[in-house]
Parts: C-alpha cells; sequence; structure tokens
C-alpha cells in the first residue's frame, strides 16, 4: 500500500534500524520504545491485522513466530520478553500493517498483558 507507513519501511523509502530481514518479514527498532529493547516484526506482504491472517497467508505468522525467538536470543533477552500485536484502533494499534511487538530488556508490568 503506497500510504502504508511499513509498507515504505519496507521498500526502504524511510529509514529504520533493522535487526532482521529475510524475503518475507523486516524486523526493526521501535522508534518510540515502551521497553528497553522494543522491536517491531512485520511481514513484508501488507496485512492490515491479525483480523486480516487468512489461510492464504497465515504461513507468514507462522515464519515471524519461528523469527521472533531468534531475535530475542541475539538481543539477548535471556530473562524473557513479551510479544503484542494490537489489533484495531480500541486496541491502540496506530499502523494498519500486521506487526508484533517484541518487549524486553527489563521488568515488565505485569499488568500489561
Amino acid at each position: 500500500m503506497s500510504d502504508c507507513l511499513f509498507c515504505k519501511i519496507i521498500a526502504g523509502e524511510i529509514p529504520s534500524a533493522k535487526v532482521y530481514e529475510d524475503e518475507s518479514i523486516l524486523a526493526f527498532r521501535d522508534i518510540a520504545p515502551q521497553a528497553a529493547t522494543h522491536i517491531l516484526v512485520v511481514p513484508k506482504a501488507h496485512i492490515p491485522s491479525v483480523d486480516g491472517v487468512t489461510a492464504e497467508n497465515s504461513a507468514i505468522v507462522a515464519h515471524i513466530f519461528e523469527v521472533i525467538p531468534a531475535i530475542a536470543a541475539a538481543e539477548k533477552l535471556t530473562g524473557g520478553y513479551r510479544v503484542v500485536s494490537n489489533c484495531g484502533a480500541d486496541a491502540g494499534q496506530t499502523v494498519p500493517h500486521l506487526h508484533f511487538h517484541i518487549l524486553g530488556g527489563q521488568t515488565l508490568n505485569p499488568q500489561m498483558a
């Protein structure tokens, strides 16, 4: 999508601090981190949110969850980490492109789900 922030980052039109990239996903540091380590993992194919996951594109989500532990290990998140995906405005999704937050590097608030 031409007006999607994450699509522009994927296309290289907007710079990012990449931590991982392969043919189908990109992971980069959040510009407004909510934890000591805050990385976003996005599919390169535009999927609007969790609601847009289908049988045809769900393999990319599986791949993301295969890569997340490797990213966490590379970031030395040995004490644990949280993976979050917001779906829709009421949940706080501000960019309409499926993405997963990896949060860690500190003790996280247990009230935050």
